[in-house]
């Protein structure tokens, strides 16, 4: 098989951790989570020439919008004679604006407090943070963009300290963020009877796709944050499936049809240009072990697309969950798929297939949540595989890695959904992909 540059580069990241993590059948500990590296000028230096002029442009207009929306917010409290600023109200982001309802309900009162309020916490560059209860009414002066996202675990050297712990996740795509607040735009713009209402949520809406337009890295792919914030958050982010979900409102914002009919023309257009890079960008990220191509990680580094970590217990490996949930998005949002995109579908399915896990539940006991022997059970997969090898392998928040599940602390161990039967959908779905797209022989 010819691989490309990118395959190539895939193929000596799955070296390298195989290198790094060696398996070790009674081993307590096989390696240590290696830091995500932010996205810096220094490391664009390192690029190839040509390709620098345009991530120096992306980086440089980070940390343009990045300052405006603290100047923004600065101006703010000075305005307001404002000392000390509140935290938005926390809660779970995404049911807060519910997309189910039947089309009436999106034209009631509630549904337009909502709107109101999710224009009211958008940011200055035009996206949103996450865990912010839309419910809880429009911003207050004074009142931060987001609310308090800091882990209760942090502990000094954790991946997850926030270069400014006051600026976090202030734009992200994270927990549904930004997408599910363009969604619910949409669904109320399509029944608003009130003009001067849906004037002002369609340009919040419009500004808000924009604000995924401009994320957007030249390679097609998506940080968890931005204007970028460093660290894992650079990463080009499947987990959680939040370039997924990205994707996913792009198509529908490039088709311009039902909820999406407001769409002007040229916004259609580039919408479809971005989702064509996204789409690319997944394909050039398929882990390739060996001369296969397989699965993905939960992040890749934004400049090598190799997998790379998150939080202190992600770890560099192929991610069964995300994987299932990008292979559905490509069987549902490529009615024409190339071949290069079928040949990516069916071995992605067939990694699927190669690591089920078979005759075992995975449920609570008197030691922690593990596996346990039951001949009636459904395939299971585990979070992560070690690339190259398909071992299931498990990350502490001491940023160890272990092979074996009952050697993490009991917090990591039972506050971690570790094994999951969510790909057996994809696989289903796959079985009828299948039938529509036979492989030509």
């Amino acid at each position: 098989m010819t691989m490309n540059l990118n395959e190539r580069a895939l193929t000596a990241a799955a070296a390298l951790v195989l290198l790094v993590w060696p398996v070790f059948a009674s081993a307590r500990t096989i390696g240590v989570n290696p830091p995500a590296q932010s996205l810096t000028r220094q490391r664009i230096d390192e690029l190839p020439v040509a390709q620098r002029k345009i991530w120096l442009a992306y980086l440089d207009r980070s940390q343009r919008k990045r300052q405006a929306d603290k100047d923004a917010f600065a101006a703010e409290l000075k305005r307001e004679g404002i000392k000390t600023p509140t935290y938005a109200p926390h809660g779970f982001g995404a049911r807060s604006m519910p997309l189910d309802h039947e089309a009436s309900w999106y034209a009631s009162d509630e549904a337009r407090q909502i709107a109101d309020a999710i224009v009211s916490f958008q940011t200055p560059t035009g996206g949103w943070g996450k865990n912010l209860d839309m419910r809880q009414g429009i911003r207050k002066p004074g009142e931060r963009y987001v609310p308090d996202n800091l882990s209760h675990y942090l502990a000094p050297g954790d991946f997850d300290t926030p270069r400014e712990p006051e600026w976090n996740y202030v734009g992200t795509i994270d927990n549904d963020a930004t997408t599910t607040e363009l969604r619910f735009l949409a669904k109320v713009i399509s029944v608003a009877s009130n003009s001067e209402q849906a004037e002002r949520w369609r340009t919040a809406f419009i500004r808000g796709v924009h604000y995924l337009l401009a994320a957007q890295y030249p390679n097609g792919g998506w940080p968890q944050v931005w204007p970028l914030e460093g660290g894992y958050h650079d990463a080009i982010t499947y987990n959680d499936d939040a370039m997924t979900e990205v994707l996913e409102v792009l198509h529908s914002v490039a088709e311009g049809t039902g909820d999406y009919s407001f769409i002007p023309r040229v916004l259609r257009r580039q919408a479809t240009a971005s989702f064509a890079r996204g789409v690319r960008c997944i394909l050039d990220t398929q882990i390739v072990a060996g001369d296969k191509r397989t699965a993905w990680p939960q992040q890749d580094d934004a400049l090598t697309l190799k997998p790379t970590s998150g939080r202190d217990y992600e770890i560099p490996a192929l991610s069964s969950g995300e994987s299932a949930m990008i292979l559905q998005f490509l069987m549902n949002d490529l009615p024409h798929p190339t071949a290069m995109e079928q040949q990516a579908i069916r071995a992605a399915a067939a990694w699927f297939s190669a690591t089920e896990i078979h005759g075992e539940v995975y449920e609570r006991t008197v030691h922690g949540r593990d596996l346990v022997t039951a001949s009636d059970a459904a395939p299971l997969w585990a979070r992560y595989y070690q690339i190259g090898t398909n071992h299931p392998i498990f990350g502490d928040r001491d940023k160890t890695i272990h092979d074996r599940l009952d050697d993490l602390s009991l917090e990591r161990r039972n506050g971690y959904s570790w094994f999951d039967a969510q790909p057996m959908r994809a696989l289903d779905q796959y079985v009828q992909w299948a039938q529509a797209h036979p492989e030509s022989k």
